[in-house]
């Protein structure tokens, strides 16, 4: 499967949609849309916007760790949006959800 990143404004907010795999596979092109999505938006806060993400493996959260540190390190913040039950009991089990914010929607 493929994997389809869209970096869009929701308000004054900017997020960045992931639809596919994050898998060894599409982690080359994730991590550059991810990093670029954080640069291009230096000092706000990146909503990455998982509903159409269809799977997330290690590598891909541990992106999502380095990203948030990143945009943090620059006077920003990474938000994670997502309505899945098991990405959100992945992020529990991981516990990825006590060092990224996790909402149900962008606001």
């Amino acid at each position: 499967m493929e994997l389809v990143c869209s970096l869009a404004l929701i308000g004054n907010s900017p997020v960045l949609q992931v639809a596919g795999e994050v898998d060894l596979a599409t982690l080359p092109y994730f991590r550059d849309q991810l990093l670029r999505a954080v640069a291009l938006h230096r000092g706000d806060t990146l909503f990455v916007d998982l509903d159409g993400t269809t799977a997330l493996d290690d590598t891909g959260l541990g992106m999502l760790l380095g990203a948030a540190g990143h945009a943090r390190q620059h006077g920003g913040d990474l938000i994670l949006v997502t309505n899945s039950g098991s990405l959100l009991e992945r992020f529990a089990l991981t516990r990825l959800n006590k060092a990224i914010e996790i909402r149900q929607r962008v606001s």
